[in-house]
């Protein structure tokens, strides 16, 4: 058995699929209509198809549940927080912040109130680190991460 895919439902699939291309880059890989397949899997159904699948009313369905989210690492953090101040209509889950572990993150909605988080790769926060002095064991300690991995980030 492979996993294949994870499923957002959508109320209006154009305005979806602009979302996900502006401020994620996402592409269309396959557009049957009522589903879409974005690069990276990401998969798009509309609701009024997704409600006849699974023998639902329009209540069963419901938006904004704080339950789950899409993730994603960005390598230029910077330019990606920079790039969607100037999107409108962008609802913010919260700003950027910084994890303990250093990684820094931004979550906010889709249009259908789906929770995307852009993550700074994790990889680039270990360079970030090393770059500013750490050494390969302050950096593994500062992120939890194994010492191999801090080693593979600095080749």
């Amino acid at each position: 058995m492979k996993f294949r895919n994870p499923l957002l439902i959508v109320t209006d699939m154009e305005r979806s699929k602009t979302f996900y291309q502006e401020v994620l880059a996402l592409h269309v890989i396959m557009d049957f209509g009522a589903n879409v397949t974005l690069t990276g899997g990401v998969c798009l159904q509309t609701k009024d198809s997704w409600k006849e699948f699974i023998n639902a009313e329009n209540d069963d369905i419901v938006f904004g549940g704080k339950d789950s989210e899409i993730y994603f690492e960005e390598d230029d953090f910077d330019q990606f927080i920079e790039k969607i101040k100037n999107i409108e209509d962008i609802q913010y889950v919260h700003p950027a912040i910084e994890h303990k572990w250093g990684q820094r993150v931004v979550r906010f909605y889709d249009p259908d109130k789906h929770i995307i988080e852009v993550g700074e790769n994790m990889k680039v926060v270990c360079k970030r680190f090393l770059d500013s002095g750490m050494t390969v064991e302050e950096v593994a300690k500062r992120m939890d991460v194994p010492i191999k991995f801090v080693n593979v980030c600095n080749r």
